[in-house]
């Protein structure tokens, strides 16, 4: 195999990686466009400059809005917090050194200063438009990646197969890389990815977790909180804490617990 293809393969086994990659792309391509319209003002700069401005301010905004944004999809779903207040305040968050570096653009190449409070308030407004279109793009995106792969058919069973049925496996085990084994410990959502949680190690899978869960039918497990699902034989503790619940899993994973779901919990004999 050589160079070109071994970076495919690895750039395929990382699902961040890939979208990271993707994303940048999409940045580029964003930054060449507003290069060649030279919106606000900037028309009267030679092409090549704006070229470089623009995608710098592209790439820059990226820089700043992926971060938030991941903070937003990590945390929301465990502190069952509501997802688009969230996603405004984390846009109003990210404007804010965009704005900055959108000032400092304008002052290339230097010497630097902060904006005063007027012009920030001039340029503010927009960054968050144009910041909050892009979030709200990539947001669309996801949406509709993660519905496809829902949507894809599993694959079919031989005439082998069907004369001699194995015994029955829950339809999401053939999602697993064959890396990952089948011994299932729990799904913990990130944004519209599942993260797989085994006894050999963890990987994403763009998929919803409403999904996934309607295809673990054979395993016995739950929903513990709305972004983990837990194997019931992985757990080996619970934690407490107060009013909180932490399930500790096989290999010192924890997953909390929803205290919407204790009650149930305790009823079924998890807890």
């Amino acid at each position: 195999m050589d160079t070109s293809e071994r970076r495919v393969e690895d750039t395929a086994q990382h699902p961040v990686l890939r979208k990271v990659l993707i994303d940048l792309s999409i940045m580029v391509v964003l930054g060449v466009v507003l290069a060649v319209m030279g919106p606000f003002g900037s028309f009267q700069m030679p092409l090549s400059v704006r070229l470089i401005y623009w995608v710098g301010l592209a790439l820059t905004g990226y820089a700043c809005f992926r971060p938030i944004g991941a903070l937003v999809t990590s945390l929301g779903p465990r502190l069952d917090l509501p997802g688009w207040p969230l996603w405004i305040a984390a846009c109003l968050l990210a404007s804010v050194p965009v704005t900055v570096a959108v000032f400092w653009a304008g002052q290339l190449p230097g010497p630097f200063s902060l904006p005063s409070f007027d012009n920030f308030a001039r340029t503010y407004p927009y960054v968050l438009l144009v910041g909050s279109g892009v979030t709200v793009l990539f947001h669309q995106i996801e949406r509709r990646k993660a519905v496809a792969v829902a949507d894809a058919p599993l694959p079919t069973l031989t005439a082998s197969q069907v004369e001699t049925p194995p015994a029955p496996e829950a339809r999401f085990l053939d999602r697993l890389p064959a890396h990952l084994g089948s011994d299932l410990l729990a799904l913990e959502m990130e944004d519209h990815y599942v993260r797989v949680h085994t006894a050999l190690g963890s990987e994403l899978i763009l998929l919803r977790m409403r999904d996934a869960v309607a295809e673990l039918d054979g395993i016995d497990g739950a929903q513990v909180h709305r972004s983990w699902w837990v194997a019931r034989d992985a757990v080996e503790d619970v934690k407490r804490d107060g009013r909180n619940l932490r399930l500790v899993l096989t290999g010192g994973l924890e997953a909390p617990v929803s205290r919407a779901r204790v009650a149930e919990l305790k009823d079924s004999g998890w807890l």
